[in-house]
């Protein structure tokens, strides 16, 4: 079932000098942070699950003051999960913790709830793994594929990390039940794990650790209602960046993790493998203890004469080639593996809005009333460190002079060091939209207002803040006098108020009350536009 408790490191590895990147399970999979190696027995050719034979790399590093659980592991103060969920039956254990099904209380839904002991998280690495966890899971909000994260909470003895409930079981346990599937019906998952890829590379996120166990559905009659859940050894990265630490799960580690010298395209790599098991039930390195599992890696040889493999199609078979290539440079990126023939003959070619129009869209943004960009801005300001650090390892990695605001210069050689193809005229139109202060750069918060995915105006606290902040009386209303005074605050020019109002008082009294305000937020361009700036460093980092 998806929301039972697998033992989440039996078959992961991890050693190297980066300490900060351990093994964990998500969503109805309990955390398991421990600095071990792992090894495996017979795999899934036998359609079971062993434990595994643990042996130690060290000692656990000592707490300090960890006794003492007044420190926040969060960073900050949250509210008590309880004053907002009912915590009911344990859906799984873990080293770490516990996963339980969760009710909120003000709508009655069903989520998952991971609770991890701050006991038992012995070192500064342990804690970083928890936050980066968190980040990156708010970073990647908003896609299909991925579980989507409620919240993250936290009290003297526990973080809880509440997230979308998953019901209907692994893609591990229905693999192993259909024994394997249809080209087509293998062509649609891999759009599926392809796609969660792609979107994680696009965002700076190398996922490190995808296999069919961290692929939970949504629903149980439904195969392809996939979301990735597990981003415990993820790591945010730039492009061209090098990683050493050996991280992963034995069968589906890249050969290049193995020499300590990958980057992203490892990724590719492992969804090759979940490809071949998909068509053909077994993986394609395989043997009875982890270093002879290392060593076919290495070797890369891949059985494409055991059945079922003389009947699949050569297409299928170029594809698994291309992304088991043991050369990283030379191995599909996850985009190209959307565009390979396979994928597309299958009938699940990748949809068009990967390549959007990107000028237009920028127009639109750009066209947006200044109401909305300065909204924006409000709540891009209010958002908690976890949900936008994934959005400042972008802005970081483009403001190259540390100076706090990207210039042209600066936002051309970072989307081209990304693979961008924009003009420059393109390049000025996207400065235009996301500069509210028409200062002729873009800072922080302009950066964030302009990228955060549209998941956070669901979210009627922010939407409050941001209205209380421009009802600067608390009269219920927005004013144009009140207008005025925010367009000082925010240093913005050559605005024509009086339109902004008429745009939005839908009953014509002169000002603009909550729902006006909230249907705004919401409606048509304010959406096609916030997802401009993102789209664009979507589709510039893809190929990373």
């Amino acid at each position: 079932m998806g929301n039972s408790c697998r033992r989440s490191s039996k078959d992961k590895i991890h050693q190297g000098n980066n300490n900060n990147t351990k093994p964990e399970d998500n969503n109805s999979k309990s955390s398991d942070r421990s600095t071990e190696i792992i090894i495996p027995q017979e795999l899934p050719k036998e359609a079971h699950k062993d434990p595994a034979l643990v042996i130690p790399l060290k000692e656990p590093i000592m707490r300090r003051n960890m006794d003492n659980q007044a420190y926040y592991v969060l960073g900050h103060k949250t509210p008590n999960i309880r004053d907002l969920y009912t915590l009911s039956r344990k859906l799984g254990q873990g080293q770490f913790g516990t996963t339980y099904l969760c009710t909120e209380l003000a709508t009655g839904v069903d989520y998952a709830c991971k609770s991890i002991s701050k006991r038992k998280l012995i070192s500064k690495e342990d804690v970083e793994d928890v936050r980066r966890e968190i980040q990156i899971m708010h970073h990647l909000a908003g896609h299909g594929n991925i579980v989507t994260i409620k919240g993250a909470y936290e009290d003297s003895l526990y973080v809880h990390i509440v997230m979308e409930l998953c019901a209907g079981g692994e893609l591990f346990d229905r693999i192993i039940q259909r024994g394997h599937y249809s080209e087509r019906k293998a062509a649609e998952l891999t759009k599926i794990i392809v796609g969660v890829v792609e979107a994680c590379h696009s965002l700076g996120v190398m996922h490190r650790d995808l296999k069919p166990e961290n692929f939970l559905l949504v629903n149980k009659d439904d195969d392809f209602s996939l979301k990735a859940i597990d981003f415990g050894l993820s790591i945010f990265f730039k492009p061209g960046q090098i990683f050493t630490d050996v991280v992963g799960s034995p069968y589906y580690v890249a050969p290049e993790v193995l020499l300590k010298r990958y980057g992203p395209e490892a990724d590719v790599w492992t969804a090759g493998v979940i490809l071949y098991i998909l068509l053909s039930g077994v993986p394609p390195f395989w043997a009875e203890t982890q270093q002879g599992i290392f060593d076919a890696v290495l070797k890369g040889y891949i059985d494409f004469d055991s059945d079922p493999w003389p009947v699949i199609s050569d297409s299928a078979k170029d594809l698994i080639r291309r992304m088991l290539c043991s050369k990283p440079a030379e191995r599909l990126t996850a985009h190209e593996v959307l565009r390979h023939p396979w994928i597309c003959e299958n009938g699940v070619a990748p949809d068009r809005a990967l390549d959007p129009a990107v000028l237009s869209r920028l127009k639109q943004f750009s066209a947006m009333n200044k109401l909305k960009k300065m909204a924006l801005k409000v709540i891009a300001e209010s958002l908690s460190e976890e949900e936008i650090a994934g959005l400042r390892e972008m802005f970081q990695a483009m403001d190259t002079d540390n100076s706090g605001a990207i210039t042209f210069d600066e936002l051309k050689a970072g989307l081209r060091k990304y693979g961008s193809t924009l003009k420059d005229t393109e390049i000025h139109d996207l400065m235009e939209a996301a500069d509210v202060d028409n200062s002729g750069t873009i800072d922080y918060s302009e950066f964030i207002a302009a990228t955060i995915h549209l998941n956070k105006l669901e979210r009627e606290e922010h939407l409050v803040a941001a209205f209380q902040y421009f009802d600067k009386d608390g009269s219920g209303y927005i004013t144009i006098d009140e207008l005025q005074q925010a367009c000082v605050e925010h240093s913005m020019t050559d605005v024509f108020l009086e339109d902004i109002i008429k745009e939005v008082d839908q009953n014509n009294d002169g000002k603009i009350d909550y729902g006006e305000f909230v249907e705004m937020m919401q409606k048509g361009n304010a959406g096609v536009g916030r997802r401009t700036m993102r789209n664009s460093l979507n589709i510039s980092m893809r190929d990373a």
